[in-house]
Order: structure tokens, then sequence, then C-alpha cells
């Protein structure tokens, strides 16, 4: 355990690091942690620290830097989140509008990179027990080619077109997405199946041929969407010195994105967890993430976590303003997916 001598100094060490990049020295721990201690105290508690394992001596500098453990300490026991600004907190609101769901997934993304300036990530990892679809409508093509518009359980919409075997009158489409809306919408494709042998047998044959045909290509939606991750932002982290000083790191982490399993590992974690889930380095157990943290919440819809939003980038980022910045995102990306 830390007294709180250890505590304070270990805070304005991690706090001074972020904002200038270099080792912090004893000089500096006194001007700004506001302790009236004499140096010699302040290098007696640096190296019981150090021995801790929460700080570290570069080689180059008679300065200390925070471990991953340290950095940890810090996230759980002193860190203080900040509020985000009225304006940027509009800005989310704005951009994450119900009115348009088919983009909220990508537009999340890009505004977690835009205002972190590190890589934005929304994850909406289906499993097979899923809802099959949310609504459904069908139109009239030709004689025998029908468009199914799809509404996801994510809110996307998704448009694809049934050839079938015999022709339907408009009244016929009406009827049938009636139907399917009323009894089979936010249902499992499991208890489609089930429900499908008895229910089904009172329609006539053709009906039952497009309901069959509509259930598929919609369990077809789900699958082909299946375990989707969107990253916006990737290119900043060259920006990015403490990342882009070690090029075989940075190589790792692009692989990352490009291959997304490892990711997708990560951010499934990350939603079994209530609220903002913090990894820093290596605790992600991703060789590619040892020199990264990555801040993950998950999103809801009607009350039913369906993904996770979060924000890639170095160790040594500014926690108290990137952590509400993802809940945040989390919660209006939960919102507008609800109301549409």
């Amino acid at each position: 355990m830390l007294n709180d001598r250890a505590k304070s100094l270990l805070k304005t060490l991690v706090e001074r690091f972020i904002v200038d990049g270099e080792p912090v020295g004893s000089r500096s721990l006194s001007k700004f942690s506001g302790l009236d201690l004499s140096p010699a105290t302040i290098r007696n508690v640096m190296v019981d620290l150090e021995e801790m394992g929460y700080i570290a001596s570069p080689h180059t500098s008679a300065g200390r830097i925070p471990t991953a453990l340290g950095y940890r300490f810090f996230v759980d026991s002193l860190l203080v989140v900040k509020t985000l600004e009225s304006h940027e907190v509009n800005h989310l609101e704005n951009q994450l509008h119900p009115d348009n769901p088919s983009r909220l997934i990508n537009v999340a993304s890009q505004l977690l990179s835009e205002l972190t300036r590190f890589a934005g990530v929304v994850v909406t990892p289906k499993r097979s027990g899923s809802a099959v679809f949310r609504h459904i409508e069908f139109m009239t093509l030709s004689e025998k080619r029908v468009l199914l518009i799809l509404v996801t359980p994510e809110g996307d919409v998704q448009n694809r077109i049934i050839f079938t075997e015999a022709s339907y009158s408009q009244t016929d489409l009406i009827e049938a997405s009636n139907f399917l809306n009323q009894h089979y919408a936010g249902c499992t494709l499991e208890e489609i199946r089930i429900r499908l042998q008895t229910e089904l047998k009172q329609l006539r044959h053709e009906m039952m041929l497009l309901m069959n045909a509509a259930i598929n290509v919609s369990n077809d939606v789900i699958q082909e969407s299946s375990e989707a991750v969107v990253v916006a932002g990737e290119h900043k982290l060259l920006d990015v010195k403490d990342l882009s000083d070690n090029l075989s790191n940075l190589k790792q982490l692009f692989e990352l994105f490009e291959r997304k399993t490892k990711l997708l590992q990560l951010m499934d974690l990350s939603r079994q967890a209530h609220g903002v889930k913090v990894f820093i380095g290596g605790e992600s157990n991703v060789a590619a993430l040892d020199e990264v943290s990555v801040i993950t919440a998950p999103y809801e819809i009607e009350g039913a976590i369906v993904g996770t939003v979060g924000v890639i980038g170095p160790r040594r980022m500014a926690y108290e303003r990137v952590i509400p910045i993802v809940d945040i995102t989390a919660r209006l990306l939960s919102s507008s997916l609800s109301q549409h």
C-alpha cells in the first residue's frame, strides 16, 4: 500500500510525463506536487516507488517514467476524470443522430478518432443466438424479383433482392411483412425455426416460400456482418512519437488492424463489463498492444449490450480526457440506436 505522500508524488510524476513526454526529476516533482518536501525525501520516495515497480529509470536520464503498473495504479486510484467541454458534447450529439442509423457506426469511430487524435474502434459482435431482424419490408421489383428491406437489430438498413418462384402483388408483400414483423421481429434464428414449423403451415404455399426466403436472407445478412469492426484514424498513430520511434511495434499494430481477430477478442472481453474499461500494455494479452492502451465501453440497444466502442493510443495519453470521450460516445450511440 502507498501512503498519501507516495500517491501524490506518483500522481504528479504520471501527469507530468503525460504532458511533457520526458523523464520527471525530483525538482519537477517538488514544483508541481505542492508538497513541502526536501529533494532527499523525494528521491527516497522515488526509490521506493521504483522498487515496487511503479516507475523506472531510463538509462539516459536521472528522471523517472511510469511503468505499465504505475499507469494502472494511476488510472484506478489517482485519476481525476475531466468533464468534456459543452461544445464537444454538442458536437457528439449532433453527429450521432438517430435519423441516419446506417452511418452511426462509422460516424462513431470517426468521432472517437477526431476527438482523441488516436485510432477509434467500433465493434458490433453478433452471436448465433442474436435476433435476425428488427423490422422487415418487401417491395415489388418485377414479376419474380422482390426487394427485401431489412433493419438489423443494430439499426443498420440492408437491402437484398429475392428471386421468387411465384409472382406477388404489393398487397401480398405488405401482408407478408406485417406478419413477419408482428410474429418474428426480435426473435433469434432458433426461435424462428421452431415457430416456422407450425405457424407457416397455416399460410398458403406461395406466402410460405416468400417468408422462408426472407428469414434465410435475414440470417445471411446477420452472418455477413458478424463481428464487424470499424477502425478510423489509425494513420494518426504514425504521428505519436512514443509509437513511431519503434517501427517494429508499429508494424505489429497495423497488422492487428488489418487482421482484426485479436482486436475483436479484446473488444469482446470489454463488452462483458459495465462502463469504461482500460487495458494498459500487456494487460490486453495481445503482443501488438504491449506499448499502447485501449479504452473501451459497451453500447446497448434497448438495454441489451450489442457491441463496444474504443480508442487505441499510446500508454502516455490523457486518460482523464479520453475516458469520458469513450463513455459519452457509447451512451449517445446507445441512445440513437435505441430511438430508431
